[in-house]
Protein backbone atom coordinates (compact mmCIF):
# COMPACT_ATOMS: atom_id res chain seq x y z
CA UNK A 1 0.00 0.00 0.00
CA UNK A 2 1.45 3.39 -0.94
CA UNK A 3 1.27 6.35 1.36
CA UNK A 4 -0.67 9.48 0.44
CA UNK A 5 1.21 12.23 -1.34
CA UNK A 6 0.63 15.79 -2.51
CA UNK A 7 0.46 17.02 -6.13
CA UNK A 8 4.24 17.61 -6.12
CA UNK A 9 4.93 14.03 -4.98
CA UNK A 10 5.94 14.91 -1.42
CA UNK A 11 4.32 12.93 1.43
CA UNK A 12 0.96 14.30 2.58
CA UNK A 13 1.01 15.97 6.00
CA UNK A 14 -1.71 15.27 8.55
CA UNK A 15 -3.82 18.49 8.58
CA UNK A 16 -4.08 18.23 12.39
CA UNK A 17 -0.36 17.84 12.99
CA UNK A 18 1.61 20.47 14.83
CA UNK A 19 3.49 21.43 11.66
CA UNK A 20 0.34 21.75 9.55
CA UNK A 21 -1.24 23.98 12.20
CA UNK A 22 1.82 26.24 12.25
CA UNK A 23 1.93 26.46 8.45
CA UNK A 24 -1.79 27.12 8.18
CA UNK A 25 -1.63 29.93 10.75
CA UNK A 26 1.48 31.48 9.14
CA UNK A 27 -0.19 31.46 5.74
CA UNK A 28 -3.43 32.88 7.16
CA UNK A 29 -1.41 35.81 8.51
CA UNK A 30 0.39 36.09 5.14
CA UNK A 31 3.80 35.77 6.72
CA UNK A 32 6.80 34.19 5.03
CA UNK A 33 8.98 31.51 6.57
CA UNK A 34 11.81 34.05 6.69
CA UNK A 35 9.71 36.63 8.58
CA UNK A 36 8.56 34.17 11.25
CA UNK A 37 11.98 32.53 11.56
CA UNK A 38 13.70 35.89 12.09
CA UNK A 39 11.20 37.03 14.74
CA UNK A 40 11.27 33.64 16.53
CA UNK A 41 15.08 33.47 16.42
CA UNK A 42 15.21 30.15 14.54
CA UNK A 43 16.56 29.32 11.11
CA UNK A 44 14.26 29.31 8.12
CA UNK A 45 15.30 25.70 7.43
CA UNK A 46 14.39 24.65 10.97
CA UNK A 47 10.96 26.30 10.69
CA UNK A 48 10.37 24.68 7.31
CA UNK A 49 11.22 21.24 8.73
CA UNK A 50 8.97 21.89 11.73
CA UNK A 51 6.06 22.82 9.44
CA UNK A 52 6.61 19.59 7.49
CA UNK A 53 6.73 17.54 10.72
CA UNK A 54 10.32 16.52 10.03
CA UNK A 55 11.59 18.12 13.24
CA UNK A 56 10.33 18.92 16.73
CA UNK A 57 10.86 21.96 18.92
CA UNK A 58 11.14 22.67 22.61
CA UNK A 59 8.23 24.37 24.33
CA UNK A 60 10.33 27.54 24.65
CA UNK A 61 10.93 27.58 20.89
CA UNK A 62 7.25 26.85 20.17
CA UNK A 63 6.34 29.77 22.43
CA UNK A 64 8.48 32.16 20.36
CA UNK A 65 7.03 30.86 17.10
CA UNK A 66 3.45 30.99 18.39
CA UNK A 67 3.96 34.55 19.64
CA UNK A 68 4.89 35.53 16.06
CA UNK A 69 1.77 33.76 14.82
CA UNK A 70 -0.50 35.35 17.45
CA UNK A 71 -1.61 32.02 18.86
CA UNK A 72 -1.27 30.04 22.10
CA UNK A 73 0.98 26.99 22.25
CA UNK A 74 -1.96 24.96 23.57
CA UNK A 75 -3.71 25.32 20.21
CA UNK A 76 -1.02 23.11 18.67
CA UNK A 77 -2.01 20.17 20.89
CA UNK A 78 -5.81 20.53 20.73
CA UNK A 79 -7.84 17.81 19.06
CA UNK A 80 -10.91 18.71 17.04
CA UNK A 81 -13.69 17.16 19.10
CA UNK A 82 -17.41 17.60 19.51
CA UNK A 83 -17.53 15.71 22.80
CA UNK A 84 -16.12 16.18 26.29
CA UNK A 85 -15.00 12.53 26.33
CA UNK A 86 -11.33 12.08 25.53
CA UNK A 87 -10.18 8.65 24.31
CA UNK A 88 -6.52 8.10 25.11
CA UNK A 89 -6.12 5.13 22.77
CA UNK A 90 -7.28 7.10 19.72
CA UNK A 91 -5.85 10.50 20.67
CA UNK A 92 -3.76 12.42 18.15
CA UNK A 93 -0.57 13.36 20.00
CA UNK A 94 1.79 15.95 18.51
CA UNK A 95 5.55 15.77 18.97
CA UNK A 96 7.38 18.48 20.91
CA UNK A 97 10.65 18.92 22.78
CA UNK A 98 12.92 15.92 22.42
CA UNK A 99 11.28 12.48 22.19
CA UNK A 100 8.00 13.71 23.66
CA UNK A 101 4.36 14.01 22.55
CA UNK A 102 1.43 15.94 23.98
CA UNK A 103 -2.34 16.24 23.53
CA UNK A 104 -4.89 18.57 25.13
CA UNK A 105 -7.61 16.61 26.96
CA UNK A 106 -9.94 19.41 28.05
CA UNK A 107 -12.22 20.95 25.41
CA UNK A 108 -11.26 24.47 24.32
CA UNK A 109 -14.67 25.60 25.57
CA UNK A 110 -13.49 25.13 29.17
CA UNK A 111 -12.63 28.56 30.52
CA UNK A 112 -11.38 27.62 34.01
CA UNK A 113 -9.22 24.54 33.48
CA UNK A 114 -6.79 23.39 30.81
CA UNK A 115 -5.13 19.98 30.88
CA UNK A 116 -2.72 17.97 28.72
CA UNK A 117 -1.31 14.46 28.69
CA UNK A 118 2.33 14.13 27.72
CA UNK A 119 4.21 10.98 26.76
CA UNK A 120 7.98 10.87 27.13
CA UNK A 121 10.13 8.30 25.36
CA UNK A 122 13.33 7.29 27.18
CA UNK A 123 15.18 10.51 28.15
CA UNK A 124 12.48 12.61 26.49
CA UNK A 125 12.15 16.22 27.59
CA UNK A 126 10.08 19.36 27.13
CA UNK A 127 13.34 20.89 25.86
CA UNK A 128 16.68 22.10 27.16
CA UNK A 129 15.31 25.58 27.86
CA UNK A 130 13.07 26.32 30.81
CA UNK A 131 9.82 27.99 29.74
CA UNK A 132 6.99 29.92 31.39
CA UNK A 133 3.49 30.93 30.30
CA UNK A 134 0.79 33.14 31.79
CA UNK A 135 0.29 33.20 35.54
CA UNK A 136 -1.83 30.13 36.25
CA UNK A 137 -1.78 27.65 39.07
CA UNK A 138 -0.24 24.58 37.45
CA UNK A 139 0.12 20.97 38.59
CA UNK A 140 2.21 18.29 36.93
CA UNK A 141 1.21 14.74 37.93
CA UNK A 142 3.36 11.78 36.88
CA UNK A 143 1.07 8.97 35.77
CA UNK A 144 3.81 6.44 35.04
CA UNK A 145 7.60 6.36 35.01
CA UNK A 146 9.92 8.89 36.68
CA UNK A 147 10.24 12.50 35.63
CA UNK A 148 12.65 15.17 36.80
CA UNK A 149 10.88 18.52 37.10
CA UNK A 150 12.76 21.79 37.39
CA UNK A 151 10.90 24.91 38.53
CA UNK A 152 13.13 27.96 38.75
CA UNK A 153 16.32 26.80 40.45
CA UNK A 154 14.68 23.86 42.26
CA UNK A 155 14.65 20.32 40.83
CA UNK A 156 12.63 17.32 42.08
CA UNK A 157 12.36 13.74 40.85
CA UNK A 158 8.74 12.57 40.73
CA UNK A 159 7.66 8.92 40.68
CA UNK A 160 4.30 7.59 39.49
CA UNK A 161 1.43 9.45 41.20
CA UNK A 162 3.76 12.14 42.62
CA UNK A 163 2.93 15.71 41.67
CA UNK A 164 4.31 19.22 41.94
CA UNK A 165 2.36 22.49 42.02
CA UNK A 166 3.81 25.81 40.84
CA UNK A 167 2.99 29.05 39.08
CA UNK A 168 3.11 28.70 35.30
CA UNK A 169 4.94 32.07 35.33
CA UNK A 170 7.93 30.32 36.94
CA UNK A 171 10.37 28.94 34.36
CA UNK A 172 10.02 25.15 34.30
CA UNK A 173 10.99 21.99 32.42
CA UNK A 174 10.28 18.23 32.63
CA UNK A 175 12.38 15.25 31.50
CA UNK A 176 12.34 11.47 31.81
CA UNK A 177 15.50 10.33 33.64
CA UNK A 178 15.52 6.50 33.80
CA UNK A 179 15.64 5.62 30.10
CA UNK A 180 12.08 4.26 30.21
CA UNK A 181 8.77 5.64 28.87
CA UNK A 182 6.85 7.99 31.16
CA UNK A 183 3.45 9.69 31.07
CA UNK A 184 2.48 12.97 32.77
CA UNK A 185 -0.64 15.07 33.19
CA UNK A 186 -0.48 18.89 33.28
CA UNK A 187 -3.40 20.92 34.66
CA UNK A 188 -3.62 24.73 34.61
CA UNK A 189 -6.19 27.09 36.04
CA UNK A 190 -7.03 29.43 34.48
CA UNK A 191 -5.88 28.30 31.02
CA UNK A 192 -2.62 29.98 30.01
CA UNK A 193 -0.91 27.60 27.61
Amino acid sequence: MSSASTDDGSPAVDPHSLGARLRSRRRALRLTLAEVAAKAEVSEGFLSQLERDRNTASIATLQRICACLEMNVGELFTEASTTAVHRYRTAHFNAFGTNARKVRITPTTHRQLESFIGEFDPYGTTGDELYAHGDSEEVLLVISGRIEVTVGEHTDVLNALDSVAYSSASPHRAREIDGKPAVALWMMSPPSY
